[in-house]
């Protein structure tokens, strides 16, 4: 899919620059002034408060799947709409000083915890002894170890390692060549139907009962929507309580659609739309 052009406008996303939200950020909108946050809750809070028109934030990764903080805050926190899905090759390197005398020993390694998740066979096998400690984004963590004299490391991009001064010890160390992230842009407005459209849900049960989940599953198929995700995540209320995300192909304004969550409502007791939008080719 080539680059999207968009009329300019502030975009928050997940610093400091050189970060993959940061390369998804401009692979959207190359025009739009970026706002720099330091964690994924500023920029829902950005977009929401309304300092910034957007924000981009990653939400589901291929090795290590979802991204947490973001379903949480879609689920309980957020009013705000998907707008656009980008998806991201993703590209690791270990990365140390210019002046780091080992490679083949570091005594600790930092980056993001999504990076590091993802490059876990490779870290177990090559630096088994060494400590990994989580960094708010892989951009951070190579910029804090590219200006310390500590035998230590990060995992980042090639662009930050450029941009900090960094020296790249290996590339490509991501467990799975493949590796891809993700994703999606947030604001206020809602989207109209592009004829190419998914929409992304969540629901809830009051109660647990044989055959819920079943139930809701099964208005999708006999009206024969297809289902691109499904999984689940902790209510925060009680122990064993779920609630279960969907992405479906279609756009919410569609009759059918509108239809299915109309019937679906009786089943659950709450449901939110996150938003539809157009699928990424």
């Amino acid at each position: 899919m080539g680059v999207i052009t968009l009329k300019t406008k502030y975009l928050a996303f997940l610093g400091p620059t050189g970060t993959n939200t940061e390369q998804a950020a401009i692979k959207y909108n190359p025009n739009s002034k970026l706002e720099m946050c330091s964690s994924i809750n500023e920029i829902f809070s950005m977009v929401e408060n309304k300092k910034t028109y957007e924000g981009i934030v990653p939400i589901e990764n291929s090795i290590d799947g979802p991204v947490t903080d973001t379903l949480d805050l879609l689920i309980h926190e957020s009013n705000l709409s998907i707008q656009k899905e980008i998806i991201l090759n993703i590209s690791h390197c270990l990365i140390t000083n210019k002046n780091s005398s080992n490679s083949q020993h570091f005594s600790e390694i930092f980056s993001h915890p999504q990076a590091l998740g993802q490059c876990k066979k490779y870290l177990l096998k090559k630096y088994p002894n060494s400590k990994l400690t989580a960094s708010m984004s892989t951009s951070e963590a190579v910029k804090f170890v590219s200006h310390c004299a500590e035998n230590i490391a990060a995992i980042g991009t090639d662009i930050s390692a450029e941009i900090y001064d960094g020296h790249i010890v290996e590339k490509n160390i991501q467990d799975n060549m493949n590796n891809s992230t993700r994703f999606i842009v947030l604001s206020h407005e809602k989207t109209t139907p592009s004829g190419n459209d998914k929409t992304s849900l969540c629901f809830s049960f009051s109660q647990d009962a044989p055959g819920s989940l079943y139930k809701v599953l099964g208005e999708f198929a006999k009206r024969e929507i297809n289902l691109t995700k499904i999984e689940s995540r902790p209510s925060k209320n009680t122990l064993g309580q779920y609630v279960f995300l969907i992405d479906l192909e279609g756009h919410q304004h569609e009759k059918l659609i509108q239809e299915t969550i109309t019937a679906i409502k009786k089943l659950v007791s709450e449901i939110k739309i996150f938003g539809s939008y157009p699928t990424y080719i």
